[in-house]
């Protein structure tokens, strides 16, 4: 999706108290730099994972707010969230 960015937000925008960030990031940019961040830090430590998301409707709100098409990482997320859920 051409999406992802090389440059970090500041560490203020990181450290919005908001779900998602929504009042600092966009979407993209709570999942490549707070998301999967975390989630590798989880599996490196050998931590619990979360068992409950919801990235896909998040996904999906997000962008097709900005007239993106975000189906095939909705898809992605959707599996991902059930996953996670399954335990």
């Amino acid at each position: 999706m051409q999406l992802w960015q090389v440059e970090r937000p500041s560490e203020q925008a990181l450290a919005s108290k908001q779900p998602f960030c929504l009042d600092t990031l966009r979407f993209e940019q709570w999942l490549q730099f707070i998301f999967v961040e975390r989630m590798m830090w989880l599996i490196d430590q050998r931590q619990a994972l979360p068992e409950q998301f919801g990235l896909a409707p998040m996904c999906e709100e997000s962008f097709v707010a900005r007239g993106i098409d975000g189906r095939r990482l909705s898809v992605l997320l959707k599996r991902l969230d059930e996953a996670l859920s399954a335990g």
